[in-house]
């Protein structure tokens, strides 16, 4: 099948990476089988087969996209690297217009599919979140300060930070 589909693309005049091309299994609920290559990786998604939950509460598998585990660390970097804690100097409502256009912009590509996959990102968002208050406010560097200033934050403004709808616990 690969060398039928490679010389195909000959044919118009496009060419296959030989490292990176190969035939995948997607295997889902109704096939069977063991094959050697079960899961592929491409612009910045996972395709494999992860049980599903059906609409009557049931499981089943299907071959369904997620944000890849290098996409994931990636982001997770990039987050690191903006060093929220460090910038005492923004208010909250600077900091959420400073972070809202990044976050939101993972969230609607990556969401899409599987968009739990996401989620230990934005709560390590809230995290870095957390970090930012106590250095900003000594007061809340107590955990129950903390906690109560926080709950009430996200009561007054449920739309503060983008994350928020999917995510909203520290």
């Amino acid at each position: 099948m690969l060398a039928k589909i490679a010389a195909r693309m000959t044919q118009v005049g496009l060419a296959l990476h030989p490292e990176k091309t190969r035939v995948v299994y997607c295997k889902d609920g109704r096939r069977r089988g063991e094959h050697e290559h079960t899961s592929f990786t491409y612009l910045g998604y996972t395709f494999r087969a992860p049980k599903a939950r059906s609409k009557n509460g049931g499981y089943f598998t299907s071959f369904l996209p997620a944000i890849s585990p290098e996409a994931l660390k990636a982001k997770g970097a990039t987050l690191r690297a903006l060093r929220i804690h460090r910038r005492p100097n923004l208010t909250l409502k600077g900091l959420a217009k400073w972070l809202n256009p990044i976050i939101a912009g993972w969230m609607n590509y990556y969401g899409h599919y599987y968009r739990s996959e996401l989620y230990p990102l934005l709560r390590r968002l809230n995290a870095y979140l957390r970090r930012w208050a106590g250095r900003k406010y000594r007061g809340l560097r107590a955990y129950d300060q903390f906690q109560h200033w926080w709950a009430g934050v996200q009561q007054r403004e449920p739309r503060l930070f983008t994350h928020w709808k999917w995510v909203r616990s520290t």
